[in-house]
């Protein structure tokens, strides 16, 4: 049981620190003239991984751990450090539009368009998993996965300018 103690800690000071990571990023960003979009489901995304989170608390203090669960775990979170690092002071738990300012292309960014959300949609699934928990793990993907749809739709849309200018640019090359 303090395996899982120690576990679901770690996974709850990581999610507090995020959130003042992306708050503090938030702020700095509209101070600079950065716009927020579809703030909308923001609160739906908080209540649902707040709500992930607390019934782990509640279902998987108990249950065994399972190893090779846990390790897929920390190559997500290294994943996660991959993108907080090529976003740097741009990386926000919200829809942040800077106006004027090019795309991401570095780190992970260069292979995929959404790396941060696979990487959640992963955590979503696979720490669950590490307590044996599937039935959780495939109720809180589904749900994640329908406000991921809207989100990504939302910021695809927001960011179509950006990246519509990076790609009309003429290659420096």
């Amino acid at each position: 049981m303090w395996t899982n103690i120690v576990i679901l800690s770690l996974v709850t000071v990581q999610r507090l620190i995020e959130l003042y990571i992306g708050r503090r990023n938030t702020k700095r960003l509209l101070a600079r003239g950065g716009f927020e979009v579809a703030s909308g489901h923001y609160p739906l995304f908080v209540i649902l991984h707040a709500m992930w989170l607390a019934g782990l608390w509640y279902l998987a203090l108990g249950l065994a751990v399972s190893w090779p669960w846990v390790f897929a775990y920390l190559v997500l979170e290294a994943g996660r450090g991959w993108v907080i690092a090529a976003l740097g002071g741009r990386w926000t738990t919200r829809i942040i539009v800077m106006p004027g300012e090019e795309l991401t292309a570095r780190g992970p960014y260069r292979f995929f368009r959404h790396p941060n959300y696979m990487i959640v949609a992963g955590e979503i699934f696979i720490l669950p998993m590490a307590f044996g928990l599937l039935w959780y793990a495939l109720v809180f993907t589904v749900l994640n996965g329908a406000l991921l749809y809207w989100r990504i739709r939302s910021e695809d849309e927001a960011l179509k300018p950006l990246r519509e200018g990076a790609q009309s640019q003429p290659d420096a090359n």
